[in-house]
């Protein structure tokens, strides 16, 4: 029986903008607990790798952790396996920033823990060739991969027992096959079975045996019921206890020492690829439920270990396609990546780009761009992260480049790469971002004061497991789709899809008598082709001030009905201003005409979160007395007759208002998801629809006017951010006098 390499790998990591608590909780479970219980079998030796934004957190509340690494680092018990620091998918970003973002984490390691780094983790094993020619270039020698991505290349099974070098460029590059079977064995499997497997392959195998498991640190502790499984249970403790019983031929090591002992199996061009479920998320709905249907089709075929192999879900970058609000990140992160790429090109350097450069490659963290079992786009509060990251960047990228304090401009480019230009109109407090050939919608807009993006919403659409959530009751569901978690009762009743994306500045036209639960069910009559349809869009600049004229002419309760929109931001102004001309409205025709906009991260259902009517803006949480508290920001409400209706976020500091200069009835109601993640279906507020409609007979010269504003105030944030400030201050000088 010939002696059989086991590397263990692990990987942890924790996403840009995840909370608090959860990481603490991880930290508890897993992390903290599968260090204390490795520490222990000094012979035993495992390779780590840890993302650059858990290590951070890491950095600043559980230092002790991190000095325990480095002492088994400089034991060299454990290999720092790097990678880009902030666990971006390597194909979302550009060459220069793969390269960037390699570095300054390996630099980083080396200063923390005294690593040579030699290897990277390939986040969420998103694999394509191309990368070869940039990790090599980056000084990497190599990484792991799952089983799965050498067999697409027709790698047999027999043949996946040690590593391959592969080629880009001229550039070499080495790659391990992280086992599929270890993978599911560990930790979920009998301890007395991972080892059998081991024994297995030094029976059979003639030659160098190298087996590598390489998943999620989380896991070990985190993961439903596995703390009690692999802590209390001490499934670790047996694992560990049975890998030194048998170390006379199952011997522990790092990747670098395996690629020092043994020689590559061959050379191998991978085709682009995930692990397999990663590949399955990426399909339509429908397309998933086919393929999981032919799986349980012919999983009992005796050909289907052969068949496995060629059955292939999607290519990663398709999330983009499937979810719109992925593609925009996308493009506004490419957007600032090559605005300071240019700055830096034109000489500019300092502190202020080495922090717009940190901005930039945190908002390229991977986990808000995608979805599958773990949330992903469907999470709010990684999407607000991510723009928080870009619009710091971009303010950073002004000062750096001393642009003038107050401004205004605008700038016609394709910025969402789809062969149509958009119209972006900015000063020094906002930015606004519009889709002429969209329906002439407002797709984001950026409060630079307080680096949230208002427009970060989502919109409903079907998922594959939808259809399982409306199964879980029927007679003949499946006992593990009855078993479901759902952290809301009724959840079933609460899926529902948009025909449109959420966003703002939607023009409709509905029936008359539409109502408010109507509309809010989408159980409406709408009426006319502007909807998504394409705009003329004009610019105009004036001395101080920018405006976007959007004009449409199309059919409207069966006659040609024309809209002309103009939207204005004026030099260092927190006011947008909108203006409507609806004309060529048929005589005496009753018309119900409504404006959609949608406000994105002010949660709901908490109650620093609220809605408020009055003639003042909000003030330390309260309204004066001539304004009234409308509910939370989950409530729904049907309002005649006012012309203004205000959002408040206390914990943003910000105040929403929007106001017109007629009478106006109001919409509100909050837009909620129902999805999936580890731990179940769960309910989650995307954003709050706020829809100003009016109900009126038009008159003999067919014209329909009204002019609205949209105030967004962050005096409260601002005030907060400058007693935190003069805080400091104090407490900087009261430490300079010795007085502590």
């Amino acid at each position: 029986m010939r002696p059989v390499r086991f590397i263990f790998a692990v990987h942890n990591h924790q996403p840009v903008g995840n909370f608090g608590n959860i990481l603490e909780e991880t930290y508890q479970r897993s992390y903290l607990p599968f260090l204390d219980v490795f520490e222990g079998y000094t012979h035993l030796k495992i390779a780590l790798h840890t993302s650059g934004c858990l290590l951070e957190r890491l950095a600043e509340e559980h230092p002790d952790y991190l000095d325990r690494i480095a002492a088994l680092v400089k034991q060299h018990r454990i290999e720092i396996i790097g990678g880009p620091f902030f666990e971006p998918i390597l194909a979302m970003i550009p060459g220069r920033d793969r390269l960037g973002q390699i570095a300054m984490y390996s630099e980083y390691l080396k200063k923390r823990f005294g690593a040579d780094i030699a290897g990277l983790w390939i986040p969420e094993r998103v694999w394509e060739q191309s990368y070869v020619r940039d990790l090599a270039d980056a000084g990497m020698q190599y990484t792991i991969l799952d089983d799965s991505h050498l067999k697409f290349a027709g790698v047999p099974e027999n043949r996946l027992y040690r590593h391959y070098l592969s080629e880009d460029d001229g550039r070499t590059f080495n790659v391990f096959p992280g086992s599929e079977k270890l993978r599911y064995l560990i930790p979920f499997g009998r301890v007395e079975d991972s080892i059998a497997y081991f024994r297995n392959i030094a029976e059979t195998v003639n030659d160098d045996a190298v087996l590598v498991h390489a998943d999620d640190g989380e896991k070990f502790g985190s993961w439903p019921e596995t703390y009690r499984h692999v802590y209390e249970e001490k499934w670790l403790h047996r694992f560990f206890d049975a890998l030194c019983e048998n170390s006379s031929w199952l011997r522990t090591t790092t990747p670098s020492e395996a690629l020092t002992a043994t020689e590559p199996l061959g050379k191998i061009y991978i085709p682009d690829g995930s692990y397999r479920e990663m590949t399955e998320w990426v399909l339509a709905p429908e397309q998933q439920n086919e393929l999981e249907q032919l799986r349980k089709d012919i999983q009992n075929d005796s050909r289907f270990p052969v068949i496995k192999q060629f059955l292939r879900g999607g290519f990663w970058r398709n999330f983009k396609v499937r979810y719109p609000e992925s593609d925009e990140m996308y493009c506004r992160m490419m957007s600032v990546s090559t605005r300071l790429n240019k700055a830096v090109a034109e000489g500019f350097c300092g502190a202020d780009i080495d922090l717009a450069t940190e901005s930039l490659y945190r908002s390229q963290c991977n986990c808000g761009y995608w979805h599958g079992a773990f949330g992903g786009v469907y999470l709010p509060h990684l999407r607000n992260a991510v723009y928080r990251e870009l619009i710091k960047a971009d303010n950073l990228i002004d000062a750096a480049t001393q642009r003038k304090t107050t401004w205004v401009e605008s700038l016609t480019a394709d910025f969402t790469f789809d062969s149509k230009n958009e119209v972006r109109l900015t000063n020094d407090k906002l930015n606004l971002l519009v889709l002429p050939h969209r329906g002439g919608t407002l797709y984001e807009l950026d409060i630079k004061t307080i680096e949230h993006n208002l427009s970060a919403t989502l919109t409903r659409k079907p998922e594959a497991y939808h259809q399982k959530l409306l199964r879980r009751y029927a007679p003949d569901a499946p006992q593990e789709e009855r078993k479901m978690i759902c952290k809301q009762e009724g959840l079933e009743r609460r899926l529902q899809y948009d025909p449109y994306p959420r966003k703002s500045l939607i023009d409709l036209f509905y029936d008359y008598d539409t109502d408010f639960d109507a509309v809010r069910q989408q159980r409406v009559g709408q009426h006319g082709g502007f909807v998504q349809a394409e705009y003329n869009a004009v610019v105009r600049k004036n001395p101080g001030k920018i405006q976007i004229l959007l004009s449409r002419e199309a059919e409207a309760y069966g006659t040609p009905i024309r809209i002309d929109k103009a939207v204005t931001v004026s030099e260092s102004s927190s006011v947008v201003r909108i203006a409507y001309r609806l004309s060529r409205l048929p005589k005496d025709y009753h018309i119900h005409f409504a404006v959609e906009f949608n406000f994105a991260g002010m949660p709901g259902g908490t109650d620093d979160r609220y809605f408020y009517t009055g003639d003042k803006r909000c003030t330390g949480g309260n309204t004066d007395s001539t304004g009234r508290r409308l509910g939370n920001l989950s409530t729904n409400l049907d309002l005649t007759g006012g012309r203004e209706l205000a959002l408040c976020d206390e914990w943003l500091g910000l105040d929403v208002t929007l106001s017109a200069n007629r009478p106006t009835d109001f919409y509100a109601f909050p837009i909620e998801t129902v999805s999936q993640s580890v731990e179940g279906f769960e309910l989650v507020h995307q954003s709050v629809v706020v829809e100003p409609h009016w109900r009126f007979v038009a008159d003999a010269g067919g014209v329909f006017d009204v002019e609205m504003s949209l105030h967004l105030d962050t005096a409260a944030a601002e005030e907060r951010e400058l007693k935190a400030r003069n805080f400091l201050k104090d407490a900087a000088l009261v430490m300079v006098q010795g007085e502590w």
